[in-house]
This record gives C-alpha cells, sequence and structure tokens, in this order.
C-alpha cells in the first residue's frame, strides 16, 4: 500500500453538494442532526452533530456504514479515486477509527515478539485501510489483506 499518495482535496463546491446532500438523508430519516464539512489532511469530513444520532450509530454503526456507503456510490464519479470521503456522528468514527489504530499497534506487537503471523479481522475496506496504514508507519512490521469477500481478514507479520 502507497501512503505516501497524498489525497486530492475535494473541492469547496464538492464538499458542499455532499454535506446538502447527507443533511436531506439525515432530514427524511427524521433524525435531529446537523452536516458540518471539515478538512483533514486523510480526507474530507462531514461530521453530523447533535443529540439524535442513535439510529446512525445503534449496532456498532451500522446506519453510518450504510450512510457513508451511500455517499461513496452517489458521488464515486466527482471523488474518483484519490478523493476520500468520511461521513461521522458526534465523533463515533473518529473513536472507532483509534480503537482500531490502537489495535493495529498491539497485534503489530504481538507479531513481532511472538514471531508468528497474527489475524486482524473481518474488516471492511475502510477499516483495513486503515489498519494498513497504522502498519505502514512500523518497519519492523508488514500487512496484507487476505480474502476474497468484502469483509477481509488482515494479516500482520514481523518483518525479517
Amino acid at each position: 500500500m502507497n501512503t505516501n499518495r497524498e489525497k486530492r482535496s475535494v473541492d469547496q463546491t464538492l464538499s458542499s453538494e455532499i454535506a446538502t446532500f447527507v443533511q436531506s438523508v439525515i432530514d427524511a430519516m427524521g433524525v435531529g442532526l446537523t452536516a458540518r464539512i471539515e478538512e483533514t489532511p486523510e480526507a474530507t469530513r462531514i461530521n453530523l452533530e447533535g443529540e439524535d444520532g442513535g439510529p446512525l450509530i445503534r449496532r456498532g454503526g451500522e446506519g453510518l456504514q450504510a450512510l457513508q456507503h451511500l455517499v461513496a456510490t452517489t458521488f464515486r464519479r466527482q471523488l474518483g479515486d484519490d478523493n476520500r470521503i468520511v461521513v461521522d456522528c458526534n465523533g463515533f468514527r473518529r473513536d472507532k477509527d483509534a480503537e482500531i489504530r490502537q489495535m493495529a499497534k498491539f497485534i503489530a506487537e504481538k507479531a513481532r515478539s511472538s514471531g508468528a503471523p497474527q489475524e486482524m479481522g473481518p474488516l471492511n475496506p475502510y477499516e483495513r485501510r486503515i489498519v494498513h496504514l497504522a502498519i505502514a508507519e512500523d518497519p519492523s512490521v508488514s500487512s496484507e489483506s487476505i480474502g476474497d469477500a468484502f469483509m477481509k481478514t488482515v494479516i500482520i507479520s514481523a518483518r525479517r
């Protein structure tokens, strides 16, 4: 995985269009949340803020994942391959991302100390990307996705 590839900035017009789309979906759901745009080095984030985030973050964030998929599918052509949009709700995804990064580092340490490859998953493509980027920061370990379905397992191994 090439970690040196920089994300192209999503232009403000497209970011606003995506935020408006997300807001219209949220409004149609009857959920009291407000979409706000945040530019980060990794991606353009659409943060949904408010007291009514439960329907999106219940069951491990399945509703949020579905909304993320809807946005990615709807704006795939405009975004291209190098642009990333992340939809979050009250920091749920940000916290989950940090948890996945921490787990990847823990498993990397386990692989390094035991010498045996360690498995993490099954993970969706977004989660696998977080793991691969976290592992790429440590030159003593490597990561590889295995499986032929949407959800795949990441193997983390010590480099020899």
